[in-house]
């Protein structure tokens, strides 16, 4: 596939009765493929701390559950930071925190996919977490792995490791010390190269580190520069969806986008939800639609 260029253009959020929508979608045609995408989402049954409303994720994750299954997307992704502790972290409590916020994702009409984020192992072991949850197609969850739908493949990457490659395991790390070992980023260029099909790559935390300002490089792996690599050499991936920074942010980079979704877990009342619907056109040119304080973007792929 020829490297694609891509042109930026913003579109604008209308009101709706209910929820802001994002505006009528400007794809060519039918899109091939719609996707739902909600991050950072805490879930934890205790009080507000400052600007995070842990307890408000369960009512905000219906919200966007039930848009989807209006829209009929064909599946949903959660980008991370699913769960979160209590003040006094109990693995037992966490686990149920777990449990719980899963059983309301699993209200959605098809299927679901998740990718892991520090929070979700803080007292837990990344085992726990992944015999927890389910990702559709899959006998047990992996913590990075792959699948096609429609005409696109979709990948997703695990960078909750330390820099000596070490997993992200009951709170061993610091969340600053992120890193994706060798061994992944080698089946990484061995599934981009076997596969044909255009790519979408979702990861927790942020590549796209030279974008940021130095103080930001704690949101990024230390190898993210080596990973960016590695995409852009493929020459198939129309862009990258990420979570972590929870006031999100947006940047191409080398020819591919990276849009980093607003968090849900932050802000007071349904008014400050976040979660958006991706389309693929027909000429896999992106449409994101943006819903409550999430950003819309419309990105128009031409080919060189």
């Amino acid at each position: 596939m020829n490297r694609k260029k891509f042109i930026l253009s913003s579109a604008t959020l209308i009101a709706g009765a209910k929820i802001p929508l994002a505006k009528q979608n400007t794809t060519n045609g039918k899109p091939q493929l719609r996707f739902g995408i909600v991050t950072d989402l805490h879930y934890a049954d205790r009080d507000a701390a400052g600007t995070r409303y842990y307890r408000q994720s369960f009512q905000k994750l219906g919200e966007c559950v039930e848009l989807m299954n209006q829209e009929g997307v064909d599946f949903l992704v959660e980008l991370g930071d699913f769960k979160d502790q209590n003040a006094s972290p109990e693995e037992k409590e966490t686990l149920h925190f777990l449990q719980t916020i899963e059983s309301k994702l699993r209200e959605f009409n098809g299927p679901v996919y998740h990718v892991l984020g520090n929070h979700d192992m803080d007292s837990i072991m990344k085992d726990q977490f992944l015999n927890t949850i389910s990702n559709s197609g899959f006998s047990k969850a992996q913590n990075y792995y792959s699948f096609n739908a429609g005409a696109f493949h979709f990948v997703v990457l695990d960078a909750n490791y330390t820099r000596e490659g070490v997993s992200y395991n009951k709170g061993n790390f610091d969340w600053k010390d992120c890193y994706i070992p060798e061994d992944q980023l080698r089946w990484l260029e061995e599934d981009l190269r076997r596969n044909a099909r255009p790519t979408i790559v979702f990861v927790h935390q942020q590549l796209d580190r030279p974008a940021f300002e130095s103080a930001h490089d704690i949101f990024c792996p230390h190898n993210a520069d080596d990973i960016r690599h590695i995409l852009e050499k493929s020459g198939k991936v129309l862009a990258v969806f990420q979570g972590h920074y929870h006031e999100g942010s947006f940047n191409i980079l080398n020819g591919i986008p990276y849009y980093t979704l607003k968090a849900v877990i932050e802000g007071d009342g349904t008014v400050n939800n976040s979660y958006a619907i991706v389309e693929i056109g027909q000429h896999s040119e992106i449409v994101i639609r943006g819903y409550r304080k999430a950003v819309t973007k419309c990105l128009n792929a031409m080919p060189q």
